[in-house]
């Protein structure tokens, strides 16, 4: 196994919209298939947002008014992909030190017609220094990038009903 592959999370779905609309809804409705349990907050969270611009934050923003920013825009490519930074550590806390975080590249690849592979490419976890195993353990799981896709595509099923 090489390094990269180690510390590299890749994941993907299909889903039966063409690559616009795919990076529509995900930029656009993240917080519609966010796992509202991913949460840093205090309290439940009444919306998560993604600034679509270079240098925009990913947030929650919680019932009281609280923020979390969870990651930055990087990229934002549409319909093509988008790139972010990933600012939350080994112990599931924000990282405000831009070398200590990984980075998440989302592509959107048309299949044929009227469907786009939806691709997630989390890589450059070690960058979270000591530890950084328990965040590829986290976004690797069942419950980590597969459970954002597979709500993501029953997302996008019923966009085209």
């Amino acid at each position: 196994m090489s390094e990269d592959s180690i510390t590299t999370v890749l994941r993907s779905v299909v889903v039966p919209v063409v690559p616009d609309e795919a990076f529509a809804l995900f930029t656009g409705r993240l917080g519609d298939f966010k796992p509202p349990e991913h949460n840093m907050l205090a309290v439940p969270i009444a919306e998560t947002v993604l600034e679509p611009r270079v240098g925009g934050a990913l947030l929650d923003r919680g019932a009281d008014g609280s923020e979390c920013r969870w990651a930055r825009v990087r990229v934002f490519d549409r319909p093509d992909r988008l790139v972010f930074s990933w600012d939350i550590g080994p112990t599931w806390q924000i990282e405000t030190d831009p070398e200590r975080v990984s980075e998440v590249e989302v592509r959107f690849i048309a299949d044929g017609n009227a469907a786009t592979r939806v691709e997630i490419e989390h890589r450059h976890l070690d960058r979270h220094g000591a530890g950084w195993e328990a965040v590829r353990g986290g976004i690797a799981d069942d419950q980590g990038w597969q459970l954002y896709l597979d709500r993501f595509a029953t997302l996008a099923s019923e966009a085209t009903r």
